[in-house]
């Protein structure tokens, strides 16, 4: 759709010529003689940018600008003046107009004003998009759950966006603490500015001070350039430390510094750095533990814990179960293009069975791969892992259906493999299909589970 432009002069012939310039551009051009013609226009269609004479009879143009600037405050509109009147075309901007151009116009001055207006428009309008993309990522929606524990977690973040108080967020991994973490930057005061990640966990002890704190050039071998931290990136911001209770102690103390004073040395400078910045810490440890064994330092864990918020496990939530698999249902027939309406029963019923030591992210998932299986517009037993799919299998030892035709020991021998069978099955299902933890946990080699698992027909065809 070509872009619109609405031009208002009283000028007849400088109208027509104008309109001749900007359709030569490729541009979709309407006329209005006068204000209240261009008022009524605009009042029942859109145009990406007004072109509008300051100097017309009746309605002058100030007052046009200014209702047109009532009904949007975005509008772009690029002044018309006479030559020599720049001192009427600055107030005209600082009442909010764009731009201006002269009478008699310069073609090319023209192509460049109106161009770089649409280049406004353009970039105005992809970060308000972005903008309603992370307001929508970011906030409340993410958080899936009408569970108890659910509803008690959003009522500690919706208390604590909008305080500066550090907070603390525990749970298993896989429970969401990243997402709750963005969850109160984006809805705090602070959501305009960063929102800077650090997985103390996933970065070497050697290397996390200088990401945290950054180095001066000089500062050891490697240091060729100047680099900024994490702490001064997220200046006026928020920083996530994720995995907290992995950090070194040396580390602990240098955090604790920038918590207590705000201020921070980047590596091989002596000079502090004053920054802004909200903390929020994660784990998936017991911290309290950690600090009577001497692995986290007391005094830090008291200035992190001034909030906490104890994200549950899946398995402690499993009628949140169904609300999750409809927003990922949706989320992923969006990104993979699929048209999954619904789950059958008895596949839901195998979800809120399973444990979920992976939480909501090993959910997410399993929902994921089965969307991408699904031939259908239904979820089916079939279409989740067969660990789960093994989860209606139960250890009974059925004496009624015992065939006294056979000799005692091979009906013996019989139900003690079906048991044994069932006892694999549990202990594959408790280790997600680990055959490593499978065979420590049964205390017998990866070889002999290999051949039990094939003697019972526990092996995908592909393996056999």
């Amino acid at each position: 759709m070509a872009s619109r432009i609405l031009v208002v002069d009283d000028d007849q012939s400088f109208r027509f010529l104008l309109e001749e310039a900007l359709k030569k551009e490729g541009y979709e051009v309407k006329l209005a003689s006068n204000g209240e013609e261009a008022l009524s226009i605009y009042a029942k269609e859109h145009f990406d940018v007004i072109t509008l004479d300051i100097k017309m009879p009746g309605m002058d143009g100030f007052e046009v600008l200014s209702r047109m600037k009532q009904i949007n405050p975005e509008q772009l509109v690029v002044i018309i003046t006479a030559y020599g009147a720049q001192k009427i075309a600055v107030e005209a901007i600082k009442k909010g107009a764009f731009d201006y151009f002269t009478k008699p116009f310069d073609v090319d001055e023209l192509r460049m004003i109106i161009r770089r207006a649409f280049e406004c428009n353009r970039l105005y309008q992809e970060n308000k998009a972005l903008r309603k993309k992370l307001d929508q990522q970011m906030g409340y929606k993410e958080i899936i759950g009408n569970s108890g524990k659910m509803l008690e977690v959003l009522e500690i973040i919706k208390k604590v966006t909008d305080t500066d108080i550090t907070v603390l967020i525990q749970g298993e991994s896989g429970t969401g603490k990243e997402l709750a973490a963005r969850a109160i930057h984006y809805n705090s005061s602070r959501k305009d500015h960063p929102f800077v990640k650090i997985n103390c966990a996933a970065i070497p002890e050697g290397v996390l001070e200088s990401e945290l704190f950054g180095h001066e050039k000089g500062a050891f071998t490697d240091a060729s350039l100047q680099k900024i931290g994490r702490f001064e990136a997220a200046d006026k911001g928020t920083i996530f430390l994720d995995e907290i209770g992995d950090m070194s102690l040396s580390t602990q103390a240098k955090v604790l510094r920038v918590i207590q004073e705000r201020e921070f040395e980047r590596v091989g400078s002596n000079k502090p750095i004053s920054v802004n910045v909200r903390i929020i810490a994660a784990t998936n440890k017991d911290l309290i533990r950690c600090v009577k064994d001497g692995e986290f330092r007391e005094d830090l864990y008291y200035r992190i814990n001034v909030v906490s918020i104890q994200l549950p496990a899946l398995r402690q939530r499993r009628e949140d179960i169904p609300l999750l698999f409809e927003y990922f249902m949706n989320k992923f027939n969006h990104q993979l293009h699929k048209t999954i309406k619904h789950i059958a029963l008895e596949a839901m019923e195998l979800l809120m069975k399973y444990k979920w030591p992976g939480n909501v992210r090993e959910l997410e998932n399993v929902l994921q791969r089965a969307i991408v299986l699904s031939e259908k517009d239904i979820i089916n037993k079939a279409d989740l892992p067969f660990y789960i799919q093994c989860l209606d299998t139960d250890i009974k030892v059925d004496t009624e259906a015992v065939d006294f035709t056979k000799p005692l020991l091979d009906t013996v021998k019989e139900v003690i493999d079906n048991v044994e069978k069932q006892i694999i099955l549990k202990a594959l299902n408790r280790t997600n299909w680990s055959r490593t933890e499978t065979a420590q946990l049964l205390k017998i080699s990866r070889k002999s589970l290999f051949n039990k698992m094939k003697q019972y027909g526990l092996l995908k065809e592909e393996e056999e």
